[in-house]
């Protein structure tokens, strides 16, 4: 007797009982939620531009766009002894930077939720043969997401503790601790999601 198991056509596999196509078709509605993400992203990028067009007016001397780049990024700039005028320094002009990559690494994270969620939870995107289909999204599942994911958090959290060093005159001390053994916390937990995956992948390997 022949083990083989006949395979269930497409439409066969389409009638589903009441229940079970009720909460199969719930899956759309996460869709408003990427949608969401979408606007969010699109509120990331109108802040981008704004904190990039003060820091280049700031550096063409206007001096209400550096005030605005200097309360934005948190930095008690010094009244300099000249004047008394407020001037772009270069730990000013290193903290904006890093903000406008934050936005980006941010970014970055919303589009890895929106396109490997959505691919991942709702519906496939049908990019295959695609030019410009993310290498990454050729073997997403749950658990590559989770690893992704935790690795962009890291990076964030690595550039608000790298502007947060920079910034250290203006920052009481428990707040860099904190900040510091919060990233530790982000580390620790990246290395357990990325073990308990490799578990996961061995025991299913195994059983194979």
């Amino acid at each position: 007797m022949s083990d083989h198991q006949p395979e269930r056509s497409p439409l066969a596999a389409s009638k589903l009982g009441f229940f079970p196509a009720v909460m199969f078709h719930s899956r759309w509605l996460q869709l408003p939620l990427y949608l969401g993400l979408i606007v969010a992203q699109g509120v990331y990028v109108v802040q981008f531009w704004s904190e990039l067009i003060h820091l280049v007016e700031a550096a063409f001397g206007n001096e209400q766009a550096l005030q605005l780049l200097v309360k934005s990024v948190g930095y008690r700039a010094e009244i300099l002894a000249d004047g008394g005028q407020l001037k772009l320094n270069e730990t000013i002009v290193m903290l904006a930077v890093l903000g406008l990559i934050d936005v980006v690494m941010i970014s970055n994270l919303l589009i890895m939720v929106i396109v490997g969620g959505y691919e991942t939870f709702v519906s496939r995107l049908k990019l295959e043969g695609h030019p410009d289909q993310p290498e990454w999204l050729d073997h997403v599942n749950a658990s590559v997401l989770k690893v992704k994911l935790a690795t962009a958090i890291i990076g964030i959290s690595s550039i608000h503790l790298l502007k947060t060093f920079i910034n250290a005159n203006n920052i009481e001390v428990k707040v860099l601790i904190w900040q510091t053994v919060i990233h530790v916390a982000f580390l620790l937990s990246a290395l357990a999601i990325a073990a308990t995956d490799r578990l996961l992948a061995h025991g299913h390997s195994d059983k194979g």
